[in-house]
């Protein structure tokens, strides 16, 4: 590959990794909250013993492992770009 198109092609994936981090820090935080929200839907249902606050906390962990699953498929793609990002600077390091 040319120089220039993995010079491309790096400034490509290192744009792509930076936003990936951006949006983890995002869903990192939010699933801080979803997880404190399931936590707390969780004591009510087991004070109250209401088929409502059972069926509420049931609905707030659903979301929640649905945010952790979402937040795990993100830092794979995190760390694909990483392998991508260090492949094409061994090759740009060749080149020289």
């Amino acid at each position: 590959m040319r120089r220039t198109l993995v010079e491309r092609s790096l400034r490509d994936v290192h744009g792509r990794l930076i936003r990936a981090r951006q949006e983890l820090a995002v869903l990192d935080e939010q699933l801080r909250t979803l997880n404190d929200t399931a936590d707390d839907a969780r004591l009510r249902a087991l004070v109250s013993e209401t088929p409502v606050a059972g069926s509420d906390y049931a609905d707030a962990q659903r979301t929640a492992d649905a945010a952790a699953r979402a937040r795990q498929a993100l830092a794979a793609t995190i760390d694909e770009l990483e392998h991508r990002q260090d492949e094409l600077l061994l090759r740009l390091g060749d080149r020289n």
